[in-house]
């Protein structure tokens, strides 16, 4: 009576799969059934061939079968293959049939075995070949793979007759056939929609040279892109190399804005992290990929073991470095992100992005100053970060020269709360953003920066917690920064406004930098400053200049550049480190550690600290210039504040 109530149960499961299924799984589901009874069939046919011993079987064959169609469709549905698109099929779906048909065959032999042991105890018992298990398995295997994939293969053969030479689509050159060459030339080819026509790779891989991609050839190496374009009669050329550096991205561009066509990319590794190569992701190159360096290593495990599963506060988490920040983060799977920051509709912006892209994880957008010392210490009391990333400060080095004041006050009182209320909340791992401008520092934002990192140096060894500075130079495109301004002028119709040309700066793409970040972050002991290799300086003017030349503008002829002389507070060129300072290599190739960063430290520090900060209180910019110039080796801060704000345009 069990026996028949269960299988009851069994059987009205599988009418209401049926029932519920969607038609195309439900053709598989029904394919499935008629599969099974073939397999188990099979199986005793291959056992026996088709003679006595066959037809002395066949009982068993039939209450096998039955046992198999009440168990394995049921296993197939728990494992998903009713949900897949098997048009789309890959090596991840076959490793998923191969699973769901084995659990299925062992779930049926041990049903087959009970079923044996309850025969057994009768007159008449006529046994079971338990080979046969083994042969239904290798079976189903290949009969229920085979009808899924063959869904693919039809998918493939229609794609194949209708994606390529579609009346009007543009005709597409691929730069790159590597693993994000062939999913664009994939995309491209499942998607008429697109308007798109894959017609041959480029790559520079000797292996890969007279071979074929999905049907698409490889017709040469990138020194024959003019040549391949014109043969070709290519309208559009996509760059499918994220780890391209610079240089391959601007070969590219040089040559296709030659040829006066169409080019797109695929964004850089460090903006693809935890996400995925797809044809949605193409856009137009810009500055960063002409400046992007090669890839460089990561470290993971390291990354992972500083935030998976932690508290993680970020201030200045609207900025452009905190945002990113943010996002990186997110990836890494903390407990919760607590985005912090003053301006209100940052803050919410971003929130409202990492909302969309990790819905799930828990997140807490707070309002504050780090000025306040009373509501950051309430936020760390109730929240309770464990890794704390300290962006927020004022960066603008011509704007803080009339500001001294709030430089002061943001830049290092701010930091010194963020600093002290970490260490009395327990929080052992704390990373503040420096700045290159540290070095020597000629301005205001550049010294009020050391001192920072002085202060967490300081807190470092007291506390004995892992707190470090981590310090590069500018990153393009963060807001404020130059090249958001060559940007607007050049929509304006010029000029652009150079300060001289031969000032040149470091720079860095904003993922990449905060990729770097995370890296040394995760690498620190705590008391050290760790510096982000940049490369080679680069010209503002050369900048310009391309910015123009992206804009599909000539510099000099469409768009006139002007020179407005050094501001108040810069330099023609950047340090990464005093001169004479000794650095160590780390685990990284690109980020070094400086040695004996602290020049000055304990009473003094926190005396100069507080004599800045009533100042600050007092409004005596002059004795701030001073002061500051006084407190760091090699400083050359201006002795006065500047006497209006047009000097700083």
């Amino acid at each position: 009576m069990d026996a028949r109530v269960t299988r009851e149960k069994l059987l009205t499961k599988i009418r209401v799969l049926i029932a519920n299924a969607p038609l195309r799984n439900r053709i598989f589901l029904v394919g499935d059934i008629f599969l099974i009874v073939v397999a188990v069939m099979g199986s005793f046919a291959l056992r026996f061939e088709l003679g006595g011993m066959f037809r002395y079987y066949l009982p068993q064959a039939w209450r096998m079968a039955f046992l198999a169609i009440l168990i394995k469709p049921l296993v197939y549905h728990l494992f998903g293959l009713y949900r897949r698109l098997w048009a789309y099929a890959s090596t991840r779906e076959l490793t998923l049939i191969f699973y769901s048909v084995s659990s299925a065959s062992t779930l049926l032999s041990v049903a087959v075995v009970v079923m044996i042991s309850i025969q057994s105890r009768h007159v008449g018992y006529i046994g079971f070949p338990r080979a046969t298990l083994v042969i239904d398995w290798l079976l189903s295997l290949f009969l229920v793979g085979g009808m899924r994939l063959s869904s693919r293969l039809i998918a493939d053969s229609r794609f194949s007759a209708n994606g390529n030479g579609q009346t009007g689509s543009r005709r597409v050159l691929v730069v790159g056939a590597g693993d994000a060459g062939a999913l664009v030339v994939r995309e491209i080819q499942k998607n008429q929609q697109l308007n798109l026509t894959p017609i041959c790779f480029l790559d520079d891989d000797p292996a890969k040279q007279k071979s074929q991609i999905h049907g698409i050839p490889v017709a040469g190496k990138l020194d024959g892109l003019p040549r391949a374009i014109k043969s070709n009669a290519i309208q559009e050329v996509i760059i499918a190399i994220p780890s391209a550096p610079g240089d391959v991205v601007r070969r590219v561009a040089d040559a296709c804005r030659r040829e006066k066509i169409t080019f797109r990319t695929m964004p850089g590794v460090y903006e693809l992290i935890g996400g995925r190569v797809s044809v949605n992701r193409l856009r137009n190159v810009n500055i960063d990929d002409l400046l992007r360096r090669a890839s460089a290593m990561s470290d993971d495990r390291r990354i992972g073991g500083l935030i998976a599963g932690k508290r993680v506060l970020v201030t200045g988490a609207g900025g452009s470095i905190g945002t990113e920040l943010c996002r990186q983060i997110s990836r890494w799977g903390p407990s919760s992100l607590i985005l912090l920051g003053h301006g209100e509709n940052s803050i919410f912006r971003v929130f409202l992005e990492l909302n969309d892209s990790h819905p799930d994880q828990p997140k807490f957008p707070v309002i504050a100053d780090i000025r306040d010392r009373d509501r950051m210490s309430a936020v760390f009391d109730n929240l309770r970060p464990q890794v704390v990333f300290h962006t927020a400060a004022h960066k603008h080095v011509p704007l803080m020269e009339a500001n001294v004041e709030d430089a002061i006050t943001n830049n290092v009182l701010g930091t010194r709360n963020v600093v002290e209320i970490a260490v009395n909340a327990g929080v052992e791992h704390l990373v503040m953003i420096s700045s290159d401008k540290a070095i020597r520092p000629t301005s205001v934002m550049g010294a009020t920066k050391r001192l920072a990192e002085l202060m967490v140096l300081e807190a470092a060894h007291t506390s004995g917690y892992v707190y470090a500075a981590v310090r590069f130079g500018n990153v393009l495109g963060s807001r404020g920064s130059v090249v958001p301004r060559f940007q607007r002028q050049i929509a304006a119709g010029g000029p652009v406004t150079v300060t001289h040309p031969e000032m040149e700066r470091y720079f860095m793409t904003i993922p990449e930098a905060v990729h770097l970040v995370l890296q040394a972050g995760a690498m620190g002991l705590g008391g050290e400053v760790f510096v982000l290799r940049m490369g080679e300086q680069i010209k503002i003017l050369d900048l310009a200049e391309d910015l123009i030349r992206l804009s599909g503008l000539e510099p000099g002829e469409d768009i006139e550049i002007t020179y407005s002389g050094v501001r108040p507070g810069e330099k023609l060129s950047e340090e990464l480190w005093d001169r004479g300072a000794t650095f160590l290599p780390t685990d990284h190739s690109e980020i070094v550690q400086l040695s004996d960063e602290d020049i000055i430290s304990g009473d003094v520090l926190q005396n100069a600290i507080d004599e800045l900060i009533h100042l600050a209180r007092e409004a005596d910019a002059s004795a701030i210039l001073k002061r500051l110039d006084a407190l760091i080796p090699g400083a050359a801060v201006r002795d006065t504040p500047p006497p209006d704000l047009t000097s700083l345009i």
